[in-house]
């Protein structure tokens, strides 16, 4: 792609981030900060101007040359309005206006629209992924470093199934670990605390876009994870900090009765992704050896719901 190109696939990422209208401050400000990073320096101005009718999703469409282009915009689309949940009625009709104006046929993209809605609707306190029950400390360390491990290698891939397994699979481990410590948890109370450490589903999705696409970011949103990181993607860097650190937050919440503070699991979450990037070099040829195995779609089956 162009640069004109890449900048319109991140303007829709943007703009997708941004259609349901229900983030959080926390979310807000990282999409913020991740627009302008990207040369976008209001984004709710965009989102006004397009609510308003000023900003067509037509206009931003003309910028895209090819159908390899497009097909990418709205694939990117897609993930974003998928990432913490199927996609709401207001994210719905951002996705078929961004369909129409893109000229692609629903026919072409159902496929991949039922894989991402089902991939969307999985639930947490499944077995797939994380193994089933969990001996000791020393196994739950293990399965922390291997599913960290398991998201560095899918943040690797190109495909747009597997950007959008990473957050099951984090979800799935702070279940696991809260399962280990006695702890009988829902998906907002695991969702609770992935968002107590800056982790939002759509920023998250929309900062790989924005890494792929324009080439990367200066530091990073989630504590700088990205320094120093040789050998393996920043992207993948990025995602196996953040699996690595999640996990080890998760286990001390819970063995501690949740009682640390917003304040404390912050500075643990930073704490421990430090500790990542110390391990990454040494696992880094094992990351990108999985990745050269992973089968996205036996592992998105897996993850499906029954």
């Amino acid at each position: 792609m162009n640069s004109q190109e890449q900048a319109a696939v991140v303007a829709v990422a943007m703009l997708a981030a941004a259609a349901d209208g229900t983030q959080s401050p926390a979310e807000r400000a990282q999409l913020e900060s991740l627009a302008a990073s990207a040369g976008i320096t209001d984004l709710e101005g965009v989102a006004q101007q397009m609510a308003a009718g000023r900003l067509r999703l037509a206009d931003v469409a003309r910028r895209l040359g090819d159908d390899a282009a497009r097909w990418r915009a709205y694939e990117t689309a897609l993930l974003v309005c998928n990432a913490d949940g199927p996609a709401n009625e207001r994210e719905q009709a951002f996705l078929v206006e961004l369909r129409s104006a893109l000229g692609l046929a629903p026919a072409a993209t159902r496929t991949t629209e039922d894989d991402l809605g089902a991939l969307a609707r999985v639930p947490v306190s499944g077995p797939a992924g994380t193994g089933a029950g969990v001996a000791s400390e020393a196994a739950l360390d293990d399965v922390i470093l291997q599913q960290a491990m398991l998201t560095g290698a899918l943040e690797i891939l190109p495909d747009g199934l597997a950007s959008l397994a990473i957050l099951p699979l984090q979800l799935r481990l702070v279940y696991q670990v809260g399962q280990h410590s006695g702890r009988s948890l829902d998906m907002d109370q695991v969702k609770d605390l992935a968002g107590t450490l800056g982790i939002g589903a759509a920023a998250q999705l929309v900062e790989g876009v924005v890494r792929k696409v324009l080439g990367g970011l200066t530091g990073g949103l989630l504590g700088g994870a990205l320094g120093g990181a040789t050998g393996v993607a920043a992207g993948a860097a990025v995602s196996f900090a953040t699996t690595y650190a999640l996990g080890h937050v998760a286990k001390q919440y819970y063995a501690q009765g949740r009682q640390l503070s917003a304040e404390d699991l912050r500075a643990l979450f930073a704490r421990f992704q430090e500790d990542a990037r110390g391990i990454l070099p040494r696992v880094q040829a094992q990351i990108r050896r999985l990745s050269e195995t992973l089968n996205v779609q036996e592992l998105v089956d897996q993850l499906r719901p029954r």
